[in-house]
């Protein structure tokens, strides 16, 4: 089916007087993986903002699903945006992080097991996020997104603190959930992770 996801139409976005989109236009269909890529200060993470519900823009318009995102229990049972890193629970461990995701969602899309071997966490379960490395923590984020259920990842640098090696499963993995029907847009400075992508580069407004 032939679904539109995210359409943007004439989103313009100032952030402290400084206009960082303006005008900007967009649509993304189900199935999608759209990398979003240029210069930093292009407006690439506010872009993201936006779709997830948490920049408010000056003018324009943003659908969700054919709905204004609103950071709300409704719309993030559809949605998963990765960011920054999380605040981690000090008390609970990686595996129990990653189980917090059926308990708070009721239902997964990997179990914990899968998941934890698909991130390469097999082995530092019992470990609390404080004492993985950089680029670890950034796993455990990703797969505390992609095991819950959703139907489109916004998704900011994924390839942070990552080595190459896993940089390309991680392509791997994110077309896998393209394929079964979720879209992906990144925002990444990653030419090999966009490649094959459509890509979609911003330039600074003004």
């Amino acid at each position: 089916m032939d679904e539109t996801v995210i359409t943007v139409r004439g989103l313009d976005v100032e952030l402290g007087g400084v206009r960082v989109l303006d005008g900007f236009d967009l649509d993304v269909r189900r199935g999608e993986f759209l990398s979003i890529m240029g210069a930093n200060g292009a407006g690439k993470s506010t872009l993201l903002r936006c779709l997830a519900g948490l920049q408010r823009p000056a003018a324009g318009e943003v659908a969700v699903f054919g709905r204004r995102p609103v950071d709300g229990p409704e719309f993030w049972r559809d949605v998963v945006h990765i960011a920054d890193e999380p605040s981690w629970y000090p008390w609970l461990s990686v595996r129990e992080h990653v189980d917090l995701m059926r308990a708070v969602h009721g239902e997964v899309r990997l179990d914990t097991d899968a998941a934890l071997e698909l991130f390469d966490l097999t082995g530092r379960d019992d470990a609390a996020p404080a004492r993985l490395s950089t680029g670890q923590r950034q796993r455990l984020s990703l797969a505390m997104g992609l095991v819950r259920p959703s139907r489109l990842l916004l998704l900011d640098e994924p390839e942070r603190g990552l080595d190459l090696d896993f940089r390309d499963r991680l392509k791997e993995i994110f077309v896998a959930y393209t394929v079964a029907g979720g879209t992906l847009v990144m925002v990444t400075h990653d030419d090999d992770l966009a490649w094959s992508t459509r890509r979609l580069r911003l330039e600074a407004a003004g």
